[in-house]
């Protein structure tokens, strides 16, 4: 009787371990990918929704981080944070309070910099109107503007309040949309490498308009980002049924989820 006891308690003990390491699996961030660059190798580490790492030449650039320290365990320290607009699911004062350091450059669009908490150092902070550049550590990062059609004074994102960013590095230009439809500056952008484009609605657009959009531009790589909602395999049809050419890199910008 005893050895069938401790026999079923040990099958209960493994299935145990057994879903543990299911859920710790799924809730992992997606691989990173790897890009040949000037100067070295980007490595673009999707996080979750439209948080993402981007890495360099020993810095990294966190991008509208949110998750809490936990979503960052085993990434090197920000170097630079870059938020585009004041919705939860860009700015999250309690994940920017917990990784950044005292080194960290904060760029934001002026509705963000009006919102930070106390504890940021605002020295570091560094404001960008659409069509501003900066170019820290030997980054360059133009905002562009992010905003919801028709434009309207009660849009969820209107014109001018929040930035997407196109970043040089190492010779690429990386395009990031932040919330936005397929708007005139986007349709006009030249010489995108890399670009990750949000779609879900009634927030931005779906899967339909960004890849209309896409197709517009036309950048080497894209990534569907900030999908919630949306189906991105609808996306990929799209864009490369109207340019072969187009790289659509579909990864899990969702873990944990099913």
């Amino acid at each position: 009787m005893l050895l069938k006891f401790s026999w079923m308690n040990l099958k209960l003990i493994l299935a145990f371990f057994f879903c543990l390491t299911i859920v710790f699996a799924k809730s992992q961030p997606a691989q990173a990918d790897h890009e040949k660059v000037e100067g070295g190798e980007l490595t673009i580490q999707p996080i979750t929704h439209a948080t993402l790492v981007l890495s360099y030449n020993k810095k990294n650039i966190y991008v509208d981080p949110t998750g809490g320290i936990d979503a960052f365990k085993g990434f090197g320290a920000p170097d630079i944070i870059m938020i585009t607009d004041i919705h939860g699911d860009h700015f999250d004062t309690a994940t920017i309070e917990a990784i950044n350091s005292t080194d960290a450059l904060l760029i934001v669009p002026q509705a963000v910099a009006d919102k930070l908490p106390a504890t940021v150092n605002k020295e570091k902070v560094v404001i960008l109107k659409n069509g501003d550049k900066t170019l820290p550590a030997g980054i360059s990062i133009t905002a562009i503007p992010m905003y919801n059609l028709p434009e309207a004074p009660d849009a969820r994102h209107t014109k001018g309040r929040g930035n997407g960013y196109i970043l040089g590095i190492g010779g690429k230009n990386i395009y990031i949309s932040g919330d936005t439809e397929d708007i005139p500056e986007m349709r006009a952008l030249k010489n995108i490498d890399i670009a990750f484009i949000c779609m879900n609605l009634p927030y931005t657009m779906d899967a339909t308009q960004a890849a209309q959009g896409v197709l517009a531009f036309k950048p080497k790589v894209v990534y569907p980002y900030h999908y919630r909602g949306q189906d991105v395999n609808t996306f990929k049809s799209l864009v490369n049924a109207g340019d072969k050419n187009i790289e659509v890199r579909l990864r899990n910008w969702y873990p944990g989820s099913k």
